[in-house]
């Protein structure tokens, strides 16, 4: 197993829209829930400092790898794509080293039901981390096919056409982009081996 600690800086913004059903107050307008609850949207640890998903930058890495569909050299017609979707991990939060209470807010004109083209329109607040925001990501690479020339380029087309977060480019959006400014490269045999 090679782990891949990739040194990440984000060259758009960035939001999060985790679900949240926090009650309404008694006679609460949505305008002032909305006020009230925006920043329920964000992840956050126990000390409220927000952290990307794992699961963001491993989904990300896994459709741009469908996206390219980029043949395996001596293999036919087979692509990255499977390789990518079931040889890649990443374990653990990624934090990006900002307080809840320190992050702005954005308010969207959104569908009512969330359905993209629906005809009600209502506003909504999310979070946002303005770019610039830098973070570092272990990668487990499982699947030796994937070499490290391969995950290096698919990671970097992943932060230009993918991105991470809500109203990220893959989802028609502008949020999410980033660069990959280095990576550092390491053998390990299991996955407590991130932590070292």
């Amino acid at each position: 197993m090679k782990i891949a600690i990739a040194h990440i800086t984000g060259v758009a913004p960035y939001s999060q829209s985790r679900f949240h059903d926090t009650p309404k107050l008694n006679k609460e307008n949505p305008k002032n829930y909305e006020l009230r609850t925006w920043r329920e949207r964000l992840h956050t640890d126990k000390d409220g400092m927000v952290f990307i998903p794992p699961l963001a930058f491993k989904n990300c890495i896994a459709e741009i790898a469908k996206y390219l569909s980029i043949k395996i050299e001596g293999k036919g017609q087979a692509t990255y794509t499977k390789h990518f979707e079931s040889g890649i991990l990443v374990v653990d939060d990624i934090p990006l080293g900002i307080h809840k209470d320190d992050v702005l807010e954005n308010w969207v004109h959104v569908p009512a039901n969330g359905v993209r083209g629906a005809g009600k329109r209502v506003m909504k607040c999310y979070p946002l981390i303005p770019s610039g925001w830098t973070v570092k990501v272990p990668f487990l690479l499982l699947d030796d096919v994937i070499t490290q020339d391969v995950f290096e380029y698919h990671l970097k087309q992943a932060g230009q056409l993918i991105g991470v977060g809500t109203f990220r480019v893959r989802n028609l959006g502008t949020f999410g982009r980033f660069r990959v400014d280095n990576i550092d490269w390491k053998l390990g045999t299991d996955a407590e081996d991130l932590a070292a």
